[in-house]
């Protein structure tokens, strides 16, 4: 039988007192580097989790809680901090804010010290699992956002990115485009939203027997301006050239955007440009760019409200909230010309 590892025991791996491990998991400031590496080594060995019901019952409610997103960098997630932090002000919540790069030893770091700190977690994750996430949300309450590829082990906040794919590649089509390259596929993270968006680009092309050419799958390091750029450069050098492009990131697109300009090449003339994520610049690019909008007021709303209600009642039933979404035409995507 498997004994839950104690505070002692923590506190005699790393030799130093029980107050000391205390402090730390308390968020004591005054604990040097070295004791602090110590410690955080022998829980993470030991695998230990406080008793956050005692804790709960000693201390009550921390006035913390932590929001965890992949990069800061991408102004999707950066939009979405603001929002969560208005709707937390609310619940008289303070944001911890930690960026987690979709690496899964930084997403379980979020997960298994954060509670030690915090009365609740909101988490996008992209390569924590099943099992990572459901025995953590066992000791303190999780809302995880982004997609349906977790089964229901915590309540969560998911975006239909495949519907939402498929309704912007309807408007590419609709709009006289047949030869749709994409930019920002991502393959190092199995929960990563680009895999969701492919699916519902395939889906709406077969609809439309619209083959699609794998030559015309771009892939990018990062969701930023710089890989657009890059990405722009490949898409002038196709052998014929793709008619539209979707980006499956507003960054990437901005970037693509600004690579195709450098190169002379006419959007939406030449090539048609969509993307995800209706961040404020995409209404101000040359041309404006035509994309998804998700409803980030509404999703930050609804984490913090399942999060709230989640740490009053561990009982509840495990809830899902689908995200509304709408297609934001402009220039960029402008009907194309017969040729």
């Amino acid at each position: 039988m498997h004994v839950r590892p104690r505070l002692v025991d923590v506190a005699a791996r790393a030799g130093v007192s029980q107050k000391t491990v205390s402090n730390l998991l308390n968020g004591y400031p005054h604990i040097s580097a070295t004791t602090r590496e110590k410690v955080e080594a022998a829980i993470s060995e030991l695998g230990y989790r406080p008793n956050l019901s005692a804790r709960s019952m000693g201390r009550g409610r921390t006035g913390f809680i932590a929001f965890a997103v992949p990069s800061l960098s991408n102004p999707h997630f950066a939009e979405l901090a603001g929002r969560v932090i208005s709707a937390a002000k609310r619940q008289h919540w303070t944001v911890l804010i930690e960026e987690t790069g979709g690496r899964k030893v930084s997403e379980d770091t979020v997960v298994s010290t954060m509670p030690y700190l915090v009365d609740g977690i909101i988490l996008h994750p992209e390569s924590l699992t099943d099992d990572d996430v459901e025995d953590r949300a066992r000791d303190t309450p999780i809302v995880l956002l982004g997609e349906r590829g977790l089964e229901l082990v915590a309540d969560r906040v998911v975006a239909d990115n495949v519907a939402a794919a498929e309704d912007i590649t309807e408007h590419l089509i609709e709009t006289g485009h047949r030869r749709i390259a994409t930019v920002g596929i991502r393959s190092d993270a199995h929960l990563q939203a680009s895999q969701f968006r492919d699916q519902g680009l395939r889906l709406a092309l077969a609809r439309h027997r619209i083959p699609f050419d794998d030559a015309l799958v771009i892939d990018v390091p990062d969701y930023s301006r710089a890989a657009g750029v890059l990405a722009a450069q490949s898409l002038a050098k196709m052998t014929p050239r793709p008619d539209a492009v979707l980006c499956f990131n507003a960054a990437v697109a901005a970037g693509v955007l600004s690579g195709l300009h450098g190169l002379g090449v006419r959007v939406p003339d030449e090539i048609g440009v969509a993307g995800f994520d209706d961040i404020d610049e995409a209404e101000f690019t040359s041309p404006p760019l035509t994309t998804i909008a998700w409803d980030i007021d509404g999703m930050a709303e609804a984490a913090v409200r399942l999060l709230a209600e989640r740490y009053e009642s561990r009982d509840l039933p495990t809830r899902d909230v689908t995200l509304k979404h709408t297609l934001k035409t402009r220039a960029s995507t402008t009907p194309r010309r017969s040729v």
